[in-house]
């Protein structure tokens, strides 16, 4: 890798946009380049490195906030890692009510699905009726 990368490079070798990377450096997750005499933003292989670590954990939907607090500890790794253990345990929580709400709505769209057998009109269609039924609505939210 070059010592010094422009940020298209850096994109390209991330997977990721250009817009992405001026995301991350607009909420601070990215520390800011340092700037050729053209004003072009100048990355190394430190900002490469920071940028996977920020995408592994989007890829695992972990939010800006769960990040900057991973990185905090992670640019200070002698401090207690009690918090990382925390933030995880919170986030596989999370990801398990969300796999139950997934659960449900699922069961709801295969019992609305089972409202219709067969092709009729559209004026007739059950699931178009249960759809348009304000109480249906309100009690699977």
């Amino acid at each position: 890798m070059p010592n010094i990368l422009k940020i298209g490079d850096l994109a390209k070798m991330a997977g990721c946009q250009v817009v992405t990377i001026r995301y991350y450096e607009r909420e601070g997750l990215l520390p800011e380049p340092a700037r050729s005499d053209g004003n072009y933003r100048l990355y190394t292989s430190k900002h490469l490195e920071r940028l996977h670590f920020i995408r592994h954990c989007r890829s695992m939907e972990m939010t800006l906030e769960d990040i900057r607090l991973l990185l905090r500890f992670r640019d200070t790794p002698e401090e207690n890692c009690s918090e990382v253990d925390a933030l995880l345990e919170q986030h596989i929580s999370d990801v398990v009510d969300r796999i139950e709400q997934l659960k449900s709505l699922e069961s709801q769209l295969r019992d609305l699905r089972g409202q219709c057998h067969s092709a009729r009109a559209t004026k007739d269609c059950r699931i178009l009726q249960s759809l348009s039924s304000e109480t249906d609505g309100q009690t699977q939210q």
